[in-house]
């Protein structure tokens, strides 16, 4: 799969995730492919992978993975929980 058609995939899979399943506004905040970005894109051989986000204030990110082998698509959504600064000693 070439990564413009993987990229337009994991949009549509994390706006489906999205729009399906955030109940925790009110109201809900339906957001298009539009409001989702590619933070980070790698292709290797026959595999892609992805991480995204999308424009929505919640935290969340999602990793989406092509495997190229089986043809098979993995999906994982994921919340940031924690944030910390540590100085270091120079």
């Amino acid at each position: 799969m070439d990564n413009d058609k993987f990229v337009e995939l994991c949009k549509e899979k994390v706006v489906e995730y999205n729009n399906g399943s955030m109940t925790m506004t009110t109201p809900p905040n339906e957001i298009s492919t539009n409001e989702v970005y590619v933070v980070w894109l790698n292709r290797t051989l026959q595999n892609n992978k992805a991480l995204l986000s999308t424009t929505v204030s919640d935290g969340m990110y999602y990793e989406v993975t092509y495997n190229g082998d089986k043809n098979e698509l993995y999906f994982d959504a994921y919340s940031h929980v924690h944030n910390r600064a540590f100085k270091l000693d120079e």
